[in-house]
């Protein structure tokens, strides 16, 4: 796999927060012509601030230093889609670059400006359709937040049943755009498995709508859900919804290896069950949850101010930075370490929820699984949103934190976890959970967390951190992304992975975006 910390960064050199260079010629006019014809736009140092960046650890890093990635130029917020027309349209004449922005929670760098241009704001386009209870959908806007469409189905009985840890501070539009993952994809799918069609404006200043499911030939809705605004705006979506589980069970199991507890999760896929949520947490990770107290609070997680919950609160909070530093005997303490926690939980019609628990259950028994009864599962449940809310305390520790989640099938998953801790264990703390389990494998979700001396030796580890985790678990054939997109952290290893397959890519982008305005740089393109 390429190199990707060491190779050319096409997004250039971060610039001084306090100094942003002014926004280039074509790019202010541009502004200026929409804001006359009625599309609210700025180039004011604090907007442009603001859509500098999204939630990437490299960008936390420097913003903890007094710097930035290089900024747009402006910023517009389309009140519908046709304002959005109207920007590409004209972005496309003036040869200006666009960077769809929904809520600004991925992790990717996903947004960032890397040839300046016009950030464009979704969030205006926040409609919801009415529900369709006799063909279960709800038609959302791109720029819809997830707790807010959720909370809207649920006073109607249904669910869209995605539930990202970013629920809060995410929208449609990125979902779609990253082609992300819930926290019960396991029984609702990924989110292109809940589309049924779509509405975008196209680098070509067109309009399209994908036919709606079913239908025969092509599903081009597929070729612009994880595009992550390199082929146009996706402005709109017909989802598919289900009614509100009538029961839910919640388990925790205790097994003596990670093996035992990845082979539980891959028979009980082969049985032919479907868990809302199967977690396998490693021995460290296992050692953190039982940590916590369990709490009956209902407290939303955007009104929690205190730092205690799951994973990066834990080792900022229990394991100093200078320990941090050196990070070979923290992860030879780990090895020590042999329980692991799994966590299950099922819902649907009661009736079948308990007895597919009991049926999980039992296979678990088989492979001296101990059950550890409902409490993990709910404590889990109660907790599910909080670690999105923690990493920004790590970085202000003087240290940093990160994930990768790759995916792997069943006979090289264990492979995959061991060559990746072995490959970034003088690196960085690192733990993981597996989760996302499907009949042909599951996702790998990694944690690190390490510091250094001073800024340029805790940028340097990163940098080095990631190449290592990326290298190591390429080699053992993961996946390089399983749902948080891939932006500019991960171009090189999807060109990589894509093989020959980068050509049509390529040749799609040519199509759908021949003037290359459509967020440079992502996706290779």
């Amino acid at each position: 796999m390429p190199d990707v910390s060491q190779s050319a960064e096409p997004w250039g050199q971060p610039v001084d927060a306090a100094a942003l260079p002014p926004p280039r010629i074509e790019a202010a006019s541009l502004a200026k012509e929409l804001a006359q014809s009625s599309v609210r736009t700025s180039t004011s140092d604090q907007d442009r601030l603001s859509y500098s960046r999204d939630m990437w650890p490299r960008a936390l890093i420097w913003i903890r230093q007094g710097r930035i990635p290089p900024p747009p130029d402006a910023v517009a917020w389309p009140a519908n889609e046709e304002e959005v027309l109207e920007i590409v349209s004209r972005a496309r004449e003036r040869k200006v670059a666009l960077i769809p922005f929904g809520a600004g929670s991925g992790v990717c760098g996903g947004t960032w400006a890397t040839r300046g241009g016009i950030a464009i704001d979704l969030k205006r386009l926040d409609e919801i359709g009415p529900l369709d209870a006799e063909r279960r959908c709800v038609d959302a806007g791109a720029g819809t937040m997830g707790e807010v469409l959720e909370r809207k189905l649920a006073t109607k009985g249904y669910t869209l049943g995605h539930f990202p840890s970013s629920m809060y501070m995410s929208t449609v539009g990125g979902w779609l755009a990253a082609r992300g993952a819930g926290q019960m994809s396991n029984k609702y799918g990924k989110i292109e498995d809940m589309v049924l069609s779509l509405r975008a404006v196209t680098g070509r200043a067109e309009i399209v709508e994908t036919p709606e499911r079913p239908f025969v030939g092509p599903d081009l809705s597929q070729l612009l859900i994880g595009s992550e605004g390199t082929l146009g705006v996706i402005t709109r979506a017909r989802l598919r919804v289900h009614p509100a589980p009538e029961g839910r069970t919640f388990r925790g199991i205790k097994f003596r290896s990670v093996a035992d507890g990845v082979e539980a999760i891959r028979q009980v896929y082969r049985g032919g069950l479907r868990p809302a949520v199967v977690r396998l947490y490693d021995p460290f990770d296992t050692a953190l949850v039982g940590r916590e107290k369990p709490s009956h609070r209902r407290t939303p997680p955007s009104l929690k101010a205190g730092i205690g919950a799951e994973l990066y609160p834990a080792v900022a909070r229990q394991v100093a930075p200078l320990a941090l530093g050196h990070p070979w005997a923290l992860n030879r303490a780990a090895d020590l370490m042999r329980n692991c926690l799994l966590v299950l939980l099922f819902e649907g019609e009661a009736r079948r929820a308990a007895r597919e628990d009991a049926q999980a259950l039992a296979i678990c028994r088989k492979l001296q699984g101990e059950d550890l009864g409902e409490e993990p599962g709910r404590h889990w449940y109660e907790k599910r949103y909080d670690v999105s809310y923690k990493m920004s305390k790590v970085i202000d520790s003087g240290a940093f934190a990160d994930t990768m989640e790759v995916a792997a099938t069943w006979d090289k998953v264990l492979d995959v976890y061991e060559r990746v801790r072995a490959a970034v264990a003088r690196l960085a703390f690192v733990m993981c959970h597996f989760s996302h389990a499907y009949l042909e494998g599951c996702s790998l979700y990694f944690s690190f967390a390490a510091s250094a001396p001073d800024a340029d030796g805790l940028e340097r580890r990163y940098r080095e951190l990631w190449r290592a985790a990326q290298t190591a678990a390429a080699s053992a054939g993961a996946t390089v992304s399983h749902h948080h997109g891939v932006g500019l952290l991960k171009t090189e290893g999807l060109l990589a992975e894509l093989n020959d397959g980068r050509r049509l890519l390529s040749a799609l982008k040519r199509v759908l975006d021949p003037d290359g305005v459509m967020n440079p740089g992502k996706l290779g393109l």
